[in-house]
C-alpha cells in the first residue's frame, strides 16, 4: 500500500487520539501521577515570583539580612522542590511509557502475522516497519512527555495569566491580548502541520521500502549493474521527503515565530505601562519586579506551546497510521463453531471452487472458475497447465492463505472453512517454489511445522534428520555448526536448491496429511533432483499430495494427473491415458520439455564457465 492509499475517516485530534485509552487505561494512575507532578511543579515555580516580592518589599526595603538570607533559603527550597517534582514525573512515566510501546508493538505484529495474505499482497513492508518502529516510538514519547507537558503548560499560562491581573488589571489585560494573535496562529498551524506530518510519514514509510528492496535484491542490482539507477530512484524519494520536510520546518518556524514575537510585545508593552503606572503611584517597584518575574516564568511554557503542538499532530499522525493496520478487517478467521478434527485420512477434495482477487475488475472472469477436483487419501496427484493458468492460486486455497470466492475446499468433506486454522494447517503442509527460510538454525527451520516437538529431544531430532534425508540436504553437516548453524536474512547465504531442500524438508517434518507441493524443486540439478523425488515416493505412498509439476520427471511421481487451463480442469488422468487423450496435454508436456531442456543447457554452460575459470586460476598460481 503506497503512501497515497489510505482512506480513513478524518477524525477530529482529540478522537483520533482517543483510540489510544485501550492502552493507556492500565497505567493511567501512573501518567496521572506524573501529570500532577509537573503542575506540582508549575505551582512551584508560579510561587517563586511571589516570594521575591515579599522579599524585596520587605528585607531588602528594610535592610534585614536575616530575613534576606531566610528569603533566599525560601526560594532555594522552592526550586529544589521543583527540581524534585520533575524528577518525579520521569519516575512516573518512563517505566509505563515503555510498557504501553511493548503492548502496541506486540499487538501490531500479531495483528500482521493474523491478517490475510490478500492484505500483505497490498501493503508494502516499508510503510509496515515505519508504523511498528517509527509511529508506535513516536506516541510513546508524546504519552511520556508531550502530552503531560502540554496539559501542564497549558494550565500554567492559565494560572500564570490569572496571577497577573493580582498587581494590576492592565498588565494582565495586556498579556491577555497579546495571546489572541496566538490562538489564530495555531488554528491555521493546525490543518497545515497535520497534513504535512501525515504526507512526510508517509513518504518515510515508501524510502523505508526502497531500502527494503535494494537490500533484498542486491544481487540482482549488482549482476544487472543497475546500482546507479537504485540510488537515483532513491535520491529522487528521498528528495521528496527531504522538500516535506522543509515545508514541515517552515510551518513550525511560522508558529514559533509568533511564540516568540508576541511574549516579547508584551513584555514591552507591559513596561511601558508598568512605568507609567509607577510614576501614577498605582503600583510598588516591589510588585512590578513580581510581575516581570512571573511574566518570565511564563515566557518557556508559552514558547513550548508551538514544539508541544507539533508533537501533539505528530502524534495524532502516527495514531491514525498505526490504527489503519488495526482496522484491517481479518477475513480469513476460525469459525464460531469449529469442527473437530484431531485426525485426518487425507481426502482433499475442490468441489465448484472459484477465486478471483479483490481487485479483478467487475468484467473479468475468476482466475479459477469452478474447480471440480478429488484427491483420494493417499493419492499423489501432479497439477500441470501452462504459465498463468492458476496453478499457483490453487495451491493456496486448501490451506486457507486466500479464502475461495466461491465454492468450497473440503478435507475429508469437511470444508476448511468450518475448522480452527490452527488445526487446518497441522493437517495440510505446503513448500513453495520461491522458499523462504528465517534467520534461525537449520534445526529450528526444518521443526518450524512441530511446535509441539522439542527441536532438542530424542523425538526432534529424529524427525529432523528423517526430513533432511528425505530432501537430500545432507550439506547442512558441512555447515560451520552443523544443523546449529544460523543461516542469514531469508536464507540467502543459501543457493536456491539448498533452500528449497530445507523448505521441503520442512513441509516433510511437519507430518501433515496433506502435502501441497509447488513447484519445490525447480532449482535442484537433476542428479539431486532424482534422489529426492526416489526418497519423497515413499512419503507419498501414505500422505496426499497435490503437486505443481514444471518438470516432466515431477509427473512421473504423480498417480494422476490434472490439467488446468484457463481456471478449470479440463482432463484428469493417468499420465500415459492423457498422453493418448488430450492434444492441450500433448502441448504443456512437450512446452515442459522444452523449457527442462533449455534449463539443462544453461547449467552446463555455467558449469563450464566455471570449470574454465578454476583452470585458469590454477595457472595463475
Amino acid at each position: 500500500m503506497s503512501s497515497s492509499a489510505h482512506s480513513a475517516e478524518r477524525l477530529s485530534t482529540p478522537r483520533a487520539l482517543a483510540r489510544l485509552i485501550p492502552y493507556v487505561k492500565p497505567v493511567a494512575g501512573r501518567l496521572v501521577g506524573g501529570a500532577i507532578s509537573a503542575l506540582v511543579g508549575a505551582v512551584i515555580a508560579l510561587l517563586i515570583p511571589i516570594a521575591l516580592e515579599s522579599i524585596v518589599q520587605g528585607p531588602v526595603a528594610g535592610g534585614d539580612t536575616a530575613g534576606i538570607i531566610v528569603g533566599a533559603i525560601v526560594v532555594l527550597v522552592l526550586g529544589l522542590g521543583e527540581a524534585a517534582m520533575v524528577w518525579l514525573r520521569r519516575w512516573f512515566v518512563l517505566d509505563p511509557s515503555m510498557g504501553v510501546e511493548y503492548t502496541m508493538r506486540t499487538d501490531f505484529y500479531a495483528k500482521l502475522q493474523r491478517l490475510p495474505v490478500a492484505f500483505h499482497d497490498r501493503w508494502q513492508s516499508g510503510q509496515l516497519l515505519s508504523r511498528m518502529m517509527q509511529d508506535i516510538g513516536l506516541i510513546r514519547r508524546w504519552l511520556a512527555f508531550g502530552l503531560i507537558l502540554l496539559v501542564v503548560n497549558v494550565l500554567t499560562i492559565v494560572i500564570g495569566t490569572v496571577l497577573l491581573f493580582r498587581w494590576h488589571w492592565m498588565l494582565g489585560a495586556i498579556f491577555l491580548v497579546c495571546s489572541l494573535p496566538l490562538w489564530v496562529q495555531g488554528y491555521l498551524f493546525d490543518r497545515k502541520y497535520g497534513e504535512l506530518s501525515r504526507l512526510s510519514q508517509d513518504q518515510a514509510g515508501d524510502l523505508a521500502t526502497s531500502v527494503e528492496e535494494s537490500v533484498h535484491g542486491i544481487r540482482v542490482l549488482k549482476a544487472f549493474g543497475r546500482g546507479k539507477h537504485a540510488l537515483g530512484k532513491f535520491a529522487g524519494q528521498a528528495e521528496t521527503l527531504r522538500q516535506t520536510e522543509l515545508r514541515k520546518a517552515k510551518a513550525d518556524g511560522n508558529i514559533w515565530f509568533w511564540l516568540v514575537l508576541m511574549p516579547n510585545i508584551a513584555f514591552g508593552i507591559s513596561l511601558l505601562a508598568g512605568i507609567w503606572l509607577r510614576s501614577q503611584g498605582v503600583i510598588s517597584v516591589p510588585e512590578l519586579f513580581a510581575f516581570f518575574a512571573m511574566a518570565a516564568v511564563l515566557r518557556w511554557p508559552i514558547e513550548s506551546i508551538g514544539f508541544l503542538f507539533s508533537f501533539l499532530l505528530d502524534a495524532r499522525t502516527a495514531t491514525d497510521r498505526v490504527f489503519e493496520v488495526y482496522d484491517e478487517l481479518d477475513t480469513i478467521t476460525d469459525p464460531a463453531n469449529p469442527v473437530e478434527m484431531p485426525t485426518s485420512r487425507g481426502e482433499l477434495a475442490f468441489e465448484g471452487a472459484r477465486f478471483r482477487y479483490q481487485d479483478a475488475g467487475a468484467h473479468e472472469r475468476d482466475l479459477l472458475d469452478g474447480i471440480d477436483l478429488r484427491l483420494q487419501p493417499g493419492e499423489t496427484m501432479a497439477l500441470v497447465g501452462l504459465t498463468g493458468s492458476g496453478k499457483t492460486t490453487l495451491t493456496t486455497l486448501p490451506t486457507r492463505l486466500y479464502d475461495v470466492t466461491g465454492g468450497r475446499v473440503t478435507l475429508d468433506g469437511v470444508d476448511v472453512r468450518d475448522l480452527r486454522l490452527r488445526d487446518l494447517r497441522r493437517h495440510i503442509a505446503m513448500a513453495f517454489e520461491d522458499a523462504t527460510l528465517f534467520s534461525a538454525s537449520v534445526r529450528t527451520n526444518v521443526l518450524l511445522g512441530r511446535p509441539e516437538l522439542d527441536p532438542n529431544s530424542e523425538e526432534g531430532e529424529r524427525v529432523m534428520r528423517e526430513a533432511l534425508a528425505i530432501a537430500q540436504a545432507s550439506f547442512v553437516d558441512d555447515l560451520p555448526d552443523g544443523v546449529e548453524t544460523v543461516i542469514g536474512e531469508e536464507g540467502m547465504s543459501l543457493s536456491g536448491g539448498q533452500r528449497q531442500r530445507l523448505a521441503l524438508a520442512r513441509a516433510v517434518a511437519a507430518a501433515p496429511a496433506v502435502l501441497v507441493l509447488d513447484d519445490p524443486l525447480s532449482a535442484l540439478d537433476v542428479d539431486t533432483e532424482a534422489l529426492v523425488e526416489a526418497a519423497l515416493r515413499e512419503v507419498l505412498a501414505h500422505t496426499t499430495a497435490l503437486i505443481v509439476a514444471h518438470r516432466p520427471s515431477t509427473v512421473a511421481l504423480a498417480d494422476r494427473v490434472a490439467l488446468l487451463e484457463s481456471g478449470r480442469i479440463t482432463a484428469v488422468g493417468t499420465h500415459s491415458h492423457l498422453l493418448a487423450t488430450s492434444e492441450h496435454y500433448r502441448h504443456v508436456i512437450s512446452s515442459l520439455e522444452v523449457a527442462e531442456a533449455e534449463k539443462t543447457e544453461i547449467m552446463k554452460a555455467q558449469t563450464g564457465i566455471i570449470e574454465i575459470v578454476a583452470q585458469e586460476a590454477e595457472v595463475e598460481l
